[in-house]
């Protein structure tokens, strides 16, 4: 996998964005689709219902990559601590989105959904907890933005 999605070439991170993968390898087996080629310390399987609500937080050092096996999302983005407007795109299944540290996000389900999480963190719950700052950008309620 290139670093698409990853870092500028002085070595900060880029803003989020949908990660391009490269092409799946495929055969009369089926195929082989590449998600990552670098360190990582957990992969989470999460399951979301649709009209729910995960994230509303960032995390101080970690990042992250999500990508949708099944279902769809609305993905919510900013730079954490500027005044800047809640970018939004909508993940459908194949699509890999990368978050940095410092950025605000949040993730609202269109549908049952199943996604993993790659992070380049372990998540214990203490480790994940002392990483992470919690925030409202969708309200759970009314699923609409309260920037």
């Amino acid at each position: 996998m290139s670093a698409a999605g990853e870092f500028n070439e002085d070595g900060t991170y880029k803003t989020s964005c949908l990660v391009a993968l490269e092409a799946a390898h495929t055969d009369n087996r089926g195929y082989i689709q590449m998600l990552l080629n670098i360190p990582t310390h957990n992969v989470s399987m999460i399951t979301s219902t649709k009209d729910s609500v995960r994230s509303n937080h960032y995390h101080l050092k970690d990042w992250h990559y999500i990508y949708v096996i099944s279902g769809s999302l609305d993905y919510y983005y900013r730079e954490h601590g500027k005044d800047l407007k809640l970018q939004k795109f909508v993940a459908k299944q194949g699509d890999l989105i990368w978050t940095p540290p410092m950025e605000d996000h949040a993730t609202v389900f269109l549908e049952d959904t199943d996604i993993l999480a790659l992070s380049y963190l372990p998540r214990d719950q203490e480790a994940y907890e002392s990483d992470v700052r919690r925030i409202v950008l969708i309200d759970p309620e009314t699923l609409q933005s309260v920037m």
